[in-house]
């Protein structure tokens, strides 16, 4: 027996049987997930849904949220076109505007073509009140500028008392210890027992001074001396005016040269004082040395800044 010679399949028959080979691969394919039926809503979720939307519209915003919202909208408003339908367009075109031209005649080179700025007032204050806190703060700078400059000038003008309290203190002791020079070189000439109006106006303060206060010891001591006194002893009168302190005294009149030389300036009555030593006794107050003659040979001057 002979076997039947078999006859090749058709081309297209066998790429349909590769193609469903492919097809049959279960390793390499994926299974897709059955998709799940829509859920009907019910009734109770449609309700607790629609309440929720209810709150969250009647919830007031924050001012934050406000903020970001009208933020949004004057951005939307400032990049959006004015529609040729609006009346304030309609009222620029009768005056001559075209979309993209600059504002006014034609004619102005200094036109503007870009938007003002906008500036937005977020507080509350009224038309101004920025211009009112502005002028107040200058007037406050003002102020403490003012301050400032009178505590530098306060400042400058007690230093410049201070010195001059220095100063003043300075010369009234340099013409304390002149006067004592010039009552030890006059002092023996004149005597002892000169009255005050005699003596030499320079330094008769300093003798008058000295008897006020001789006076006052007495009149002290007096008093004292009275009150441990037995009473018996003394007649009432004499008690009563040693009790008063002092004895029935003849009152000193008054030294007019004496209180016109008082009233003159420290430097002026220091200066007298020194040319009177240099006159009167060859005797140079800053050198603290007398001379032979009026010459005075090796006196640097007469002045206190000729001695440094």
């Amino acid at each position: 027996m002979t076997r039947a010679a078999t006859s090749p399949l058709p081309s297209a028959l066998k790429s349909a049987l590769d193609d469903n080979h492919e097809e049959d691969d279960y390793m390499s394919m994926t299974i897709a997930e059955p998709t799940k039926p829509i859920e009907k809503e019910t009734y109770t979720a449609r309700r607790i849904r629609k309440q929720r939307e209810v709150e969250a519209r009647s919830r007031p915003k924050s001012k934050a949220e406000l903020a970001a919202a009208a933020e949004r909208e004057r951005d939307i408003a400032l990049s959006t076109a004015l529609p040729s339908t609006s009346k304030g367009f309609q009222m620029m075109a009768k005056l001559g505007f075209k979309p993209g031209s600059a504002l006014g005649a034609t004619t102005n080179p200094h036109a503007r073509t870009e938007l003002l700025g906008v500036v937005v007032k977020e507080d509350r204050g009224g038309v101004g009140m920025e211009n009112e806190k502005k002028r107040k703060f200058r007037e406050e700078a003002a102020a403490v500028a003012g301050l400032e400059k009178k505590q530098k000038a306060e400042e400058g003008d007690y230093r410049e008392r201070v010195a001059r309290e220095r100063e003043e203190k300075r010369i009234e002791g340099l013409c304390w210890g002149a006067t004592r020079v010039l009552e030890g070189l006059e002092a023996p000439g004149e005597g002892a027992n000169v009255p005050v109006r005699k003596v030499n106006v320079l330094w008769r303060g300093l003798v008058k001074e000295r008897e006020e206060n001789e006076k006052e010891r007495r009149a002290r001591y007096d008093l004292l001396q009275s009150l441990s006194k037995n009473a018996s002893y003394a007649d009432e009168d004499e008690q009563d005016r040693q009790a008063l302190g002092r004895e029935e005294e003849v009152v000193d009149e008054e030294d007019e040269e004496l209180d016109a030389f008082k009233a003159l300036e420290g430097k002026e009555k220091l200066r007298r004082l020194v040319e009177y030593l240099r006159e009167k006794h060859f005797y140079c107050f800053w050198c603290k040395c007398k001379y032979e003659d009026e010459s005075m040979e090796g006196c640097p001057g007469v002045d206190e800044d000729d001695h440094d």
